[in-house]
This record gives C-alpha cells, sequence and structure tokens, in this order.
C-alpha cells in the first residue's frame, strides 16, 4: 500500500521545505511502469546524443552548414544538458518529481519535431538547446525516482534497470544513427521520439504517485544563481570543445577556464548563503557522496571516451561506414547486459565499496588491453576490450549510484543525484577533450618517426604500415603512415583513459564515512 507523508517543514517560513517523499511498504505495480516510462525518457536523451553525431556530416550537407559551425549542433545540447542536470533538485522541489518529468518529457518532444523541421543552422541550433535542456533533467530524474518511489528492498532492481538503459544508450547509439541516416533520412534521427514521447507523458501522471507542487518558491526563484552556473558550465565546455585544437594555454582556452573559475565561485558563494539554493552544495561534504562522484566522474571518463574513440579509430583507420561501427560496438551492449542482473543480485548481498572496486579494476584492464590494439584491429580484437568494459561499467554505476545517494536523506536526493549524473557527464567531456589532445597533438609526431625509420630503411616499420618491403618512394606510402600514426595515438589515448579509472580505483577506500 502506498503511503504519502509529507515532511516535517522547516520552521523557517522563507526557507525551502524539503520536497515531497513516498515512504513505501511495497511499490504498487503503475509506480514500477512509471518509472519504466521514465527511463525511456532518459534513454531518449542520452540515445539522441549518439545517433545525431554519427549523422552529423549528412546533416551538414542538407542544411549547407560550414564545417567550422557543425560541430555546434552537438555543443548547444551539451552545453544546455549539462546546465539542466545540477537543477534537478531544485524543479523536482518545486513541481515535483512526476510533473517534472512530464513537462520535461513534452517539452523534449516538441524540441525533437522541431529540430527535425528546422530549415537552417539558427534554428536546428536553437531547438537543440531547448532539447538538451530538457533532456538533462530526465536522467537525473530517473536517478532520484530509484531511491524516491521504492523501498530499500527494490532499489537493486530499479537501479539496474536505469543502470542498462543509462550505458546501453551510448552504445547502440552509432548503430541506430547509422542505420537511420542509410535507409531514411535526417529528420528522423529526431523524428523516432515523438511517439514514445507521447506514449511516456500520457502515460506518467496516472502511474507515478501523487505529490504537492511548491510554486511558491517560483517567486524566490535565484536567477542570478542560474545565469552564473550556465556560463561557469558553458564556457567549461567551450573550453574543452577548443583545447585540443587551439591548445590548453592558448588565450582563447584560458580565458574560457578563467572565466568558469571565477563565475563557478561566485556561483558557489551565492548558493551556499542561498535561503533556497538552486542547487544543495552541501551535499558534497557527505564523504561516501563525495566519492561517489569522483567515480561517477572517472567513468564518464572511460565510457564516453570509449565510444568516441573506437568511431573514430574505425572510421579513418579502418574506413568503416556508421552502420559497420555501430555493428561492432553493440559487443559492449552485450556486456553490459550480461552484467545487469549480476549486479542486481549483488548489490543486496555485498557492499557497494567491494563491487565498485571490482567494476573500476576490470573496466581499466578492458580500457588498458586496447591500448595493445594493432593498426588493423577490428571486430575480432575489439571482442574481449570490449566485453570487459561493457560487464565492468554496470559495477561501474550502479554500486557507486547506491553508494552516493542511499545513505542521504530522502530530501537531499534530487539535488544529489543532478550533482552525481552532472560529473559523469563531465567527465565524458573532459575524456573527449583529452583523446583529442593525444590524437592531434601525437599523430604528426608519430608519423614523422615512422617515415624517418623508413628512409633509414627500417624493415619492421614498412611491416608496421602494412608493406611487405620498404617502399621506394615514402612520400607515396603517405596515407598508410597517417593511418598507423593515428593508430599509435589511439592506443596512447586508451592508455590515458585506463589510468583515469585506475584513478577511481583508488579513491575507493576513502568513501568509509567512518574514517
Amino acid at each position: 500500500m502506498l503511503k504519502i507523508r509529507p515532511s516535517v517543514p522547516r520552521k523557517n517560513k522563507d526557507a525551502t521545505p524539503p520536497p515531497m517523499v513516498w515512504r513505501t511498504t511495497a511499490a504498487r505495480m503503475s509506480t514500477w511502469f512509471g518509472f519504466v516510462l521514465m527511463c525511456l525518457g532518459m534513454f531518449m536523451a542520452i540515445l539522441d546524443i549518439q545517433v545525431v553525431a554519427t549523422s552529423l556530416p549528412t546533416i551538414q550537407h542538407a542544411l549547407a552548414i560550414s564545417p567550422d559551425t557543425m560541430s555546434w549542433i552537438q555543443t548547444a545540447y551539451l552545453i544546455a544538458e549539462i546546465t539542466a542536470i545540477p537543477l534537478t533538485g531544485w524543479l523536482t522541489r518545486v513541481l515535483t518529481l512526476r510533473w517534472l518529468f512530464v513537462i520535461a518529457i513534452y517539452i523534449f518532444t516538441l524540441a525533437s519535431i522541431g529540430c527535425a523541421f528546422s530549415s537552417n543552422f539558427t534554428s536546428l541550433v536553437a531547438f537543440r538547446v531547448v532539447q538538451g535542456f530538457a533532456g538533462g533533467t530526465l536522467i537525473p530524474a530517473v536517478f532520484s525516482g530509484i531511491f524516491l518511489l521504492f523501498p530499500a528492498r527494490s532499489h537493486p532492481v530499479a537501479g539496474t534497470i536505469a543502470g542498462i538503459v543509462a550505458v546501453l544508450a551510448p552504445t547502440v547509439g552509432p548503430v541506430v544513427g547509422g542505420w537511420i541516416t542509410y535507409h531514411y533520412s535526417w529528420p528522423w534521427l529526431f523524428l523516432i521520439n515523438v511517439v514514445p514521447g507521447i506514449i511516456a507523458g500520457v502515460a506518467t501522471p496516472f502511474l507515478l504517485p501523487r505529490g504537492r507542487p511548491r510554486l511558491n518558491q517560483l517567486k524566490n526563484f535565484d536567477g542570478i544563481s542560474l545565469a552564473l552556473l550556465a556560463l561557469a558550465l558553458a564556457s567549461l565546455e567551450i573550453g574543452l570543445k577548443q583545447a585540443p585544437q587551439d591548445g590548453w594555454f592558448s588565450t582563447i582556452c584560458l580565458g574560457l577556464f578563467g572565466l568558469c573559475a571565477a563565475t563557478l565561485a561566485l556561483f558557489a558563494l551565492r548558493t551556499l548563503r542561498a535561503v533556497q539554493p538552486i542547487v544543495e552544495l552541501a551535499t558534497l561534504a557527505v564523504r561516501p557522496f563525495s566519492i561517489g562522484c569522483i567515480l561517477s566522474f572517472c567513468l564518464g571518463v572511460g565510457l564516453f571516451g570509449a565510444v568516441y574513440l573506437i568511431p573514430v579509430f574505425l572510421g579513418y583507420v579502418r574506413q568503416r561506414d556508421a552502420l559497420q561501427i555501430g555493428s561492432i560496438m553493440l559487443v559492449t551492449g552485450a556486456g553490459q547486459l550480461l552484467a545487469a542482473p549480476i549486479v542486481g543480485v549483488l548489490e543486496s548481498r555485498l557492499d557497494s565499496r567491494w563491487l565498485s572496486a571490482f567494476g573500476f579494476s576490470v573496466f581499466t584492464l578492458g580500457l588498458g588491453l586496447s591500448a595493445f590494439e594493432s593498426r588493423v584491429a577490428d571486430f575480432d580484437e575489439m571482442f574481449w576490450p570490449q566485453i570487459l568494459r561493457g560487464f565492468a561499467a554496470m559495477f561501474c554505476l550502479l554500486p557507486p549510484t547506491r553508494l552516493a545517494l542511499e545513505t542521504l536523506p530522502p530530501k537531499q536526493v534530487p539535488d544529489a543525484s543532478g550533482l552525481f549524473n552532472m560529473m559523469r557527464n563531465l567527465g565524458g567531456a573532459v575524456g573527449i577533450a583529452l583523446i583529442d589532445t593525444i590524437l592531434y597533438g601525437r599523430t604528426s609526431g608519430h608519423a614523422e618517426a615512422i617515415r624517418q625509420s623508413l628512409i633509414a630503411g627500417d624493415i619492421h616499420a614498412a611491416q608496421m604500415i602494412g608493406l611487405d618491403r620498404l617502399p621506394a618512394d615514402v612520400s607515396a606510402a603517405g596515407p598508410m603512415i597517417e593511418q598507423a600514426a593515428f593508430a599509435a595515438s589511439a592506443n596512447e589515448a586508451w592508455a590515458l583513459l585506463a589510468f583515469v579509472a585506475l584513478l577511481g580505483l583508488l579513491v575507493i577506500p576513502f568513501a568509509d564515512s567512518r574514517r
């Protein structure tokens, strides 16, 4: 029987009352159906990034977008998304989890329609901003729902469902995007969101538990803090995007990172003093939660970094198309599906720290093995590293989520979930920037070293680029040299991702709140 008990209001009449918390002895079946629809919304939001990424050249050609501005189709979405994620806690308090999801899924669906019918670059980017902001609230809302909608004994099952969706969407995204682009036209990349969005928006108001919105908090909304947060995250995202091309210490990047640091400091000072903060930063003082955020960041670096690096390598070095790349990457999804029920069973029996340590150990191994792949690596050579990473990803997501959120009071879960999920996305942005830095900065050096070896008559260098004998004209082997050099840089990038995962493993012992 579902029992609803509002939390006791604070004595300060101006203070932010805690959100409605659902105390359950057993979740209704309707709640489970509603939660599955919430996961569907999250799947759409995460999938949207990947399916669009594989089809950017098609969109560029259709709308006559210049190459130097094309990446803003993705950057606009990511900036809006990463800004919205930490605001989800405040929005949950104002609207309740139920109505936050309904409003967000409708906005996301309408923005998807707007993207599909955009006739120029400006309108497409504008709709991508709206789409990204709505999608950004869908992700932490799901992880909040695990702890707000269900009793403790149901957390492993709900967490497993959410975890499968969260890590499977980036894996299947490339093949879905490639298939849609190959068989249909680019607007269908966005129109696939419409039917699921309508179903979720219509059904969830009747399935999720009711709560009492606190719309009166809107009059005390801190717009200045929101502007500071948006400016800080936008400057960081743009700085990370520009760093590989312009250099991390270039004037523009230093300016952007400096702006991020200044606005973030002002945001923190203002938020910590606010009576009704839009983000509860004080949650970071809880050690298990702060360690969980670090683990989420490290997972983001490895997870999103791998999803980015594999297509880049297969596309440039192996000349595979989007559909072939997606088919190869489905191996990771198989590993995730294999691990999901195992994690669900073990979570109720073992300490989250031990499960997290196992996950990051295997994740580090899977990333590290890819650092030794050959220039001709394809499905067979990539199979076991992908299986290991996919299997480990569930252990790196679900136990750290439980570690971070389960010990917190229910009223702090929405804010904490936003920060936790933001760290994973931020880790992905940092990981991709570091990968691009290695690929841009190291490939030319590797290529020059190979040329010098060929000129010196090194037969091993010739074999490394795929030749049986030394070429009569080194310049004629230019494309093969560049591909071999790129493969060497990609291996260095894999090693970097493995190192970050190892750092995540090393911080897990500090999650003990008794220390």
